[in-house]
């Protein structure tokens, strides 16, 4: 089902089975183990069970979550992005992660910006938080173009690597 549509980019949720190679490949790109982490995802099972018990369980529960990005018309798909609820955050935070091969394109930009203004006229959200590792300069500058400022570390667990919060006030 679609979400959000764009200029160039509809988002929408994700399905088990259609889109479980696609996640297996993003997963699995050195950026995303980078950047994000390993969720572990090796096989096409992995990758539907990530589908199924993250964002799809995310949609049906909260009913928003991570959508996978693709472009139009062709509707190929480049990524995802997306609201997360994580018990250690005080509100919601956005996230997103696309192919490599789709950087600089402005793709991440369009697709986090849609979300955010969904998030504030649609869902009424007051506040939207980033999570970012202080070396993603790429992501830091994303955040920033979407009014985000930083706003200090934060862990997402105990054991975790700390990492940057950013927020931005959507709704005051």
């Amino acid at each position: 089902m679609e979400v959000l549509q764009t200029p160039r980019l509809a988002l929408r949720w994700l399905s088990m089975d259609e889109d479980a190679p696609f996640i297996l490949t993003l997963l699995n790109e050195p950026a995303f183990h980078r950047y994000i982490g390993d969720r572990g995802v090796r096989t096409l099972a992995d990758a539907r069970s990530y589908i199924l018990n993250g964002p799809l369980e995310s949609c049906r529960r909260l009913g928003y979550g991570l959508y996978l990005v693709e472009l139009q018309p062709e509707r190929v798909p480049i990524g995802m992005c997306g609201l997360i609820r994580r018990d250690v955050l005080p509100d919601v935070d956005i996230g997103y992660a696309l192919l490599e091969q789709f950087w600089g394109q402005g793709y991440a930009y369009e697709a986090a910006g849609a979300v955010a203004a969904y998030a504030r006229d649609v869902l009424g959200l007051k506040r939207l938080l980033a999570v970012v590792n202080p070396d993603n300069e790429r992501s830091i500058r994303l955040l920033k173009k979407l009014g985000m400022a930083y706003a200090g570390p934060v862990r997402l667990a105990a054991e975790a690597a700390e990492i940057s919060l950013y927020s931005v006030v959507l709704n005051p």
